[in-house]
């Protein structure tokens, strides 16, 4: 269960619809959304903050109250699944299918940065400098810190690299791939 005071005609980030089932990616594996109920402050009960991750229901309220217009939303999820990303960053053989498929996915993300083609580089780099923070990163390729961490997201959806903390590494599905693609070229 998670509470927030959401500003008049907010919007939550993500592409979650409410009534429509969706798998949502967290540290723990994927949780599902099981409802939203608008609640009135006075309605939260200590069990609830519990849920939300507070250790005492005023701490709670203390920061629901930073935010003094709009509605507050009770909101419970449930376990729904490992990370997907798991057992795909894990695997070691691909098929030729497989491998054209994730090629064309890193040419897309090449010909759709305004950075250029990118792909390749960072997951070279991430593989010589394993667990190297995202801001010796940034240093390394000359890239924008943010603009690195972003883009590695997009990698790591891939099942290509791994984060950890500090840093990135390859994934075992990540140095097959990088492999092929520089003995192919």
């Amino acid at each position: 269960m998670a509470s927030f005071r959401s500003p008049p005609n907010s919007y939550v980030p993500g592409s979650y619809r409410y009534g429509i089932k969706a798998a949502i990616k967290t540290a723990v594996g994927q949780v599902e959304i099981t409802d939203i109920v608008k609640v009135k402050p006075e309605s939260i009960a200590p069990e609830d903050s519990a849920n939300a991750g507070f250790g005492k229901l005023e701490d709670l309220i203390k920061t629901l109250n930073t935010v003094k217009d709009g509605d507050i939303y009770k909101i419970n999820v449930s376990y729904h699944s490992p990370d997907p990303r798991i057992a795909l960053r894990e695997r070691t053989k691909l098929t030729i299918e497989d491998y054209e498929l994730l090629r064309s996915k890193l040419e897309r993300l090449d010909k759709y940065s305004r950075q250029g083609a990118w792909t390749i580089d960072i997951l070279k780099v991430i593989q010589d400098n394993p667990k190297l923070k995202a801001a010796d990163l940034a240093i390394k390729t000359g890239k924008e810190k943010e603009w690195l961490k972003l883009n590695i997201r997009k990698l790591k959806n891939l099942g290509l690299t791994v984060s950890h903390n500090p840093g990135y590494t390859i994934s075992p599905l990540g140095k097959v791939l990088l492999s092929l693609l520089t003995e192919n070229k």
